[in-house]
């Protein structure tokens, strides 16, 4: 009688050890998926707001309330390079002509964050100070299309060609769970600035 009790004893701590272990996972399984759900909805919500300012800057390239001021449009883009842009435009709508410059930092900038790959996205417009966004940005790419839709490489030389472009952007939470971080892509086909076509 010794003997069972002691066999049932036995089965019963490897009956519940499995039970115990099976919780734990479940546990780990409900913490991953709440977390990962949460830090899609961040990385969401940062790349919505991001997204509003990049395209309703983008759409005004080459725009001013005084057209007189920016009178060939098509030549409203400065400079343009696979993560970097400067083109003319009125910012603020007050009838002056604006140069607007965005481009994505470093890695090495944003050291002090979890993310070993956010970086920041910098909007600088005229010659003020450079204003960064860190919403977990991980990519910023811009590639450009002439009149006729064939691809111009970058750094582009001519940047009068550019009639349209795709930007695409990638935003992940700057926190991980389990080395996984969370992310959303975002592509704007063959974007035009209306007056880009004004040629």
């Amino acid at each position: 009688m010794g003997l069972n009790t002691l066999i049932d004893i036995l089965g019963s701590t490897i009956i519940g050890g499995i039970l115990m272990l099976t919780l734990f996972r479940m546990q780990d399984r409900a913490i991953e998926s709440t977390y990962d759900k949460n830090g899609e909805l961040i990385a969401q919500t940062s790349l919505v707001s991001l997204v509003e300012v990049l395209e309703r800057d983008f759409r005004k390239i080459g725009f001013c309330t005084d057209w007189k001021k920016i009178p060939v449009p098509s030549k409203s883009i400065i400079t343009a390079d696979s993560s970097s842009i400067s083109f003319l435009t009125d910012t603020d709508e007050d009838g002056n002509v604006d140069t607007l410059h965005y481009y994505l930092g470093g890695t090495a900038e944003l050291s002090s964050t979890p993310h070993p790959n956010d970086q920041v996205l910098y909007r600088v417009v005229n010659s003020d100070p450079p204003k960064g966004s860190n919403l977990g940005v991980t990519q910023f790419d811009l590639i450009y299309f002439n009149v006729l839709g064939d691809t111009i490489a970058p750094p582009v030389i001519n940047p009068g060609e550019i009639f349209i472009m795709q930007i695409n952007i990638t935003v992940e939470n700057v926190y991980s769970y389990g080395g996984n971080y969370s992310s959303v892509f975002w592509r704007q086909m063959r974007l035009s600035a209306r007056n880009l076509r004004n040629r």
